[in-house]
């Protein structure tokens, strides 16, 4: 059989079919009309997924299911789009409008979540049963997998890992807050930093780097510069390192996983992350000097994470 996942964006919504293995087999994308009702919006997913259905050669019959990820708060259980800032979706019943064009069993779960279980399923291994994945982007997105499930918590809005303090008091975040995980370790984070120590430290390699930038930073940028041996370029991801080891202990301390997977821009740096991820780890997960504590891992689906994760809602 095959699943078909299905990753809402803002500005783009991802539709693949995916087999028993986890391999998409097809995929295509059409632009998200995020002003538009939400009957609109669904209409449009349902002919996306015919058309990969169609294109990818197999027949509806071999399809089990569809799964959705949809950015917001999601009532998981009645297949509901409480609330989501980024598209016209309120109180949205997108499961059940989906179900009045296609006749298959529908799901649905936040796409951070989505993500993580794409993640879990990546790593393809029976003896991992409680598994964490993050997203450093824009944001700092989260998804918790326990013996095995995805947990969604009492209200289906379980997961949202970046929004834990980490600094009362501290950087603005934009969910309101003070201090969050967010606002010091997403990539939107690192920029600002990179931009502040490039105005402080104006004959620096990092200050250059930003200047033929344009003047803008980007979230390679003190990698660069602190691979080039530039002290100001090499203090920015010291500081990010730090910072995103706070949230990381945090998380490894409340759930001991097996595993936490990063995923997002930022992880493309692989060893040049994870390693000293792991060397500013030590000390801060309760009992990791007796016991087996998380494994740190480079997430491995990429893009791919969400369409894989939403189509394995019904799995």
């Amino acid at each position: 059989m095959y699943y078909i996942g299905i990753d809402i964006g803002g500005t783009g919504i991802k539709a693949g079919v995916v087999a028993e293995n986890g391999d998409i087999i097809y995929k295509d994308s059409i632009p998200t009309e995020a002003a538009a009702d939400y009957t609109v919006i669904v209409k449009s997913m349902a002919e996306l997924v015919n058309k990969v259905i169609a294109d990818s050669g197999i027949d509806m019959d071999e399809v089990a299911s569809i799964g959705m990820g949809c950015p917001g708060s999601i009532d998981d259980k009645n297949g509901i789009v409480t609330y989501s800032n980024n598209i016209n979706f309120e109180n949205a019943p997108l499961c059940e409008e989906l179900k009045k064009y296609i006749d298959k069993p529908v799901y649905i779960n936040n796409d951070a979540n989505c993500a993580a279980l794409g993640e879990y399923f990546a790593q393809n291994d029976d003896n991992v049963s409680d598994f964490v994945a993050i997203t450093l982007g824009t944001g700092v997105g989260g998804g918790v997998v326990i013996n095995k499930k995805l947990y969604t918590g009492s209200n289906g809005a379980a997961g949202e890992l970046g929004h834990i303090v980490i600094c009362k008091d501290g950087e603005q975040c934009s969910c309101g807050r003070k201090g969050c995980w967010e606002a010091y370790s997403s990539a939107t984070a690192l920029i600002r930093d990179t931009e502040r120590a490039a105005k402080a430290n104006p004959d620096s390699l990092l200050a250059k780097l930003v200047e033929e930038n344009g003047g803008k930073a980007n979230g390679k940028i003190p990698w660069d510069a602190m691979q080039s041996g530039d002290p100001a370029g090499k203090e920015v991801i010291d500081n990010y390192i730090e910072n995103l080891s706070e949230g990381i202990a945090n998380i490894a301390n409340i759930f001991q996983p097996s595993t936490i997977a990063i995923g997002g821009g930022v992880s493309r740096q692989g060893d040049n992350l994870i390693n000293p991820l792991k060397e500013a780890l030590k000390g801060k997960i309760y009992g990791g000097d007796f016991m087996k504590t998380a494994d740190i891992v480079t997430a491995k689906l990429g893009n791919d994470a969400g369409i894989i994760g939403a189509a394995f809602l019904g799995k």
